[in-house]
Order: C-alpha cells, then structure tokens, then sequence
C-alpha cells in the first residue's frame, strides 16, 4: 500500500481509515501519515561506512599529483591536518585540499569527527561559512575540498591592526555571528571559535573556516564514535562551562566570540588564562573580570558592559541570543548607560595596587613619627 500510494498520501490515510471501519471498529477515527525523506542517522552511517573504505592520503608537496589535483603549496600542517592549496586539473580552479593526518589512522573518533566536518559544511549554507565542494569524482583517499579564501586569518589581521576602530570590531563580529546563527539555526555548536579559524578577505568579508568540533544535536543518540564530553576547542577561547564538564549551547559560542571581540579592542584575553584552570563552580565565581573601558581606551562604557555581560561566567547570565548581543554592540544599552565608570581597581590594577602601596607607606611613616 505505501508504495501504491507514495505520492498520495491523504488517500492511504482515508483508505486506511475506511478499511478499520470494514473490520469493525466503532471508534472515531483519525489518521496521519507521514513520510520521512531522509534520516540523520543515515547519514551519520553512511559516514562512518566512507571512514573505513578510504585510506589516509600520503605526505604531499608542491607539484605532486594527487586524485585530480596538483598541489601548489602547502598552507598549514598541524598534528591532526594537513592543508594545500591545489589546482582541479578538469579547470584549473583552485581549492584548498585537506587530508587526514596519518598519525590518526587508528582513531575511529578521529576518522568520524573528519568526515562529520565535511558533512557540515555541505549541510549549512552562508556566506559566512566555508563552503565545501561537493566531488563529481570518486575519492581514493580521506580528505576534504572547499573553496580557497584569498585573504589572512583573523590572527594574522589583528597583528597588522592592533587598534582597530569600534566600527571594524563590530563589523566582523557581525559576520561571524552571521554564520554562528546558521549553524545554530541547524542545531549545531561550533566550539572551537578562535582568531585562526576565521578568514578575511580583500574586501573585509568575514568566513569561519574550521567545522572540527563542531557538535550536532542527537549525534549522540546514533552509533558513532564521537564523544561529546571532551575540551575539542581552543583553551583560551572556550567558556567556563566546558571546564565544568558541561555541554557546550549557543551561549558557549557567544562566550567565545565575545573573548575575540575583547582581544581585538584590548590586544588582551578578558581573564588572562585562569578559565582553563577552574574546575569548580566556587572558582568561576572568583573570576575578575577586567573592564575595556579606561581614559587610554576610548572604549564607551556601554560597549564594556554589552562585552562583559557576554563573558559572563555562568552561561545564564549572558545574553540568551546573539541578536540581542549584536543590538547592544550597535545601540546604547540605556540600562547600560547609567553605569558609572568602573573603579580604578578594575580600570588600572597596576595604579590601584601603587595608590595602596602609597598609602601603606605613608601610614608606616606616620605611625614611627608618632613612637618617636
């Protein structure tokens, strides 16, 4: 019946219905039938079936000829990647190639959480994100083709601009949430957002490059290797609640981006290295954080406190959407407005801890006058 019916579906729902009252039912019947196109679970096997019928590429170099493509150069090597830009011999169009690492070819999570990035990319769709080509071809080995982005990491901007105008911190801050928001809109977690994995180009377009850590709702449901508990992002970068054993969500995210804004404005991270080192809830809450806002700055009080309530701690007391953070980073928070400046232990440690020094000093010298 389903297949007779497979593009009519209120009729197998009304035949259906009418053939229960020919058996004999006295009941009030209704009936939905649905039909389910395709299965995220599926998927994820179909993924882990690629992981075991395709070997690790070999160690590249310029003008090797790999699968379809001859290699230019290679733009980055790290532990658990390797990275080329290359030219699709069938057009000459560049690409950047990403092979598996071989020191991982052991690892099934490693494998799987590979070709899971590959299936994120190809699954959301922004301007803001890295897109991945989908292959015309067969593939005889573990990597991954996406666009090339002729421009510089977001690491390499911030060192040939160490004071950026509050207008070029908004704009690729808003960029960068353009692209949280279509992951976020598909369920998904970056967790591993950081100055190296999001590129500009020549004309200030702003993309994140690195779907890595990425988390998927329900992954974990479905028989797969991937673990979720692990710290995948950068330490420095992640927020509190990773340390705590907790999952990361949408406001993970926020923290990070938020501690890229404050580096860009400050050329400092807003809690030095102390989050990776709390494991408690009682140590998170003895986090100081240092205000951007001072008279050397020029940072408006209310960007401070856009920035600071979206670094907050405790995940619940940051902003519960990035829309609302990227309205306060444009529009004067009038509760925000009525903050008085912060005080000086907050603006300038370094002159606070002085002053007391000063006046330590002088209560010293005071109290021996008075003996003497």
């Amino acid at each position: 019946m389903a297949k007779s019916y497979a593009d009519d579906l209120p009729a197998m729902a009304k035949e259906m219905v009418e053939y229960a009252y020919t058996q004999g039912s006295g009941d009030n019947l209704t009936l939905q039938v649905v039909h389910i196109d395709t299965l995220a679970e599926k998927t994820l096997i179909d993924i882990q079936r690629a992981a075991a019928q395709k070997p690790f590429p070999p160690t590249l170099k310029a003008r090797d000829e790999f699968d379809g493509y001859t290699i230019v150069r290679k733009l980055s090597d790290t532990p658990r990647s390797r990275v080329y830009l290359a030219l699709d011999k069938s057009n000459q169009d560049p690409v950047v190639l990403k092979a598996a690492s071989l020191e991982f070819q052991e690892d099934k999570e490693y494998i799987e959480r590979f070709l899971l990035e590959e299936w994120i990319a190809r699954k959301v769709k922004s301007a803001y994100l890295l897109k991945t080509y989908q292959l015309s071809r067969r593939r005889n080995y573990l990597y991954n083709v996406s666009e090339y982005i002729e421009g510089q990491t977001l690491r390499q901007w911030m060192h040939d601009n160490p004071n950026p105008t509050l207008e070029e911190v908004r704009a690729i801050a808003e960029q960068i949430s353009k692209g949280l928001l279509a992951m976020h809109r598909l369920e998904m977690v970056h967790q591993d957002l950081r100055p190296e994995n999001i590129m500009i180009d020549k004309t200030g377009s702003v993309k994140i490059i690195d779907f890595g850590s990425a988390k998927v709702k329900g992954i974990r449901e479905i028989n797969t290797q991937l673990q979720e508990e692990e710290i995948l992002g950068t330490l420095q970068y992640s927020a509190p609640e990773y340390f705590l054993g907790e999952p990361g969500t949408y406001r993970s995210d926020l923290f990070s981006l938020a501690v890229i804004i404050y580096e860009m404005l400050s050329q400092k991270l807003p809690y030095g290295t102390k989050v990776a080192r709390t494991t408690s809830k009682s140590q998170q809450k003895k986090l100081k954080y240092k205000s951007l806002y001072t008279e050397e700055s020029g940072t408006p009080i209310w960007i401070d406190e856009t920035v600071r309530k979206a670094l907050q701690p405790d995940p619940l007391k940051r902003y519960s959407e990035l829309s609302e953070f990227l309205y306060d980073l444009r529009h004067p928070n009038p509760a925000y407005l009525k903050k008085s400046r912060p005080p000086l232990k907050e603006r300038n440690p370094t002159a606070y801890w002085q002053i007391v020094a000063l006046i330590e000093a002088l209560a010293i010298i005071w109290l021996l006058y008075m003996q003497s």
